[in-house]
């Protein structure tokens, strides 16, 4: 539970909510988030850096540890794409995600009392406005302000200080190892 390592960081698990692409609460009665224990640490680490830089502001996890039958229900809700194109936004059950080994993390900044800065998306946006690659396009046509990028560059500055590594189409999702490394560390969680 990483607000037992951190208890400043602040949890709000979209997919125990009907706040998400699902629509439904998949979750049910899961609403701590939960990261194996170095992901876990090392995403306290990023929250201290960030209190460092900004004492108001604290992480808000939407996101960690995610079983693999989640992880199919996420899936299999994507059905008005391809297989490739829904790999964008889901990982495949059948590879496995980076979440399912309790190795990932989707999380923004909020101020203390848990209002979220402006990154210019909603969690779980699917479409170009939320890849962090396009930044630099959607300022210069003005879809994204120089703010909202400064939001996400801060996000990604202080989890990449401590090893965490952004992913080029969700501005939210940051990953603490590669899936190999997760499959060959972890067991996934069913």
């Amino acid at each position: 539970n990483i607000q037992e390592i951190n208890a400043d960081i602040l949890v709000d698990l979209k997919y125990s909510t009907t706040d998400n692409f699902v629509g439904k609460d998949v979750y049910g009665c899961i609403t701590n988030c939960y990261l194996q224990k170095r992901p876990a640490q090392m995403l306290s680490d990023a929250n201290d850096l960030l209190k460092r830089k900004n004492a108001n502001y604290r992480f808000l996890v939407y996101d960690g540890g995610r079983p693999l039958s989640i992880q199919k229900v996420l899936w299999n809700s994507l059905t008005q794409y391809s297989s490739k194109q829904r790999a964008i936004y889901v990982a495949n059950p059948a590879q496995g995600s980076i979440h399912n080994y309790g190795s990932a993390v989707d999380l923004t900044i909020a101020t203390s009392d848990g209002t979220p800065l402006d990154m210019g998306t909603k969690y779980d946006y699917f479409g170009e406005l939320a890849y962090p690659k396009k930044e630099s396009y959607f300022l210069k046509i003005g879809t994204l302000t120089k703010q909202q990028i400064a939001n996400r560059q801060l996000l990604r500055s202080v989890m990449k200080l401590v090893g965490y590594m952004p992913i080029e189409y969700e501005w939210w999702h940051f990953n603490a190892m590669s899936r190999q490394a997760a499959k060959a560390t972890y067991q996934i969680i069913q």
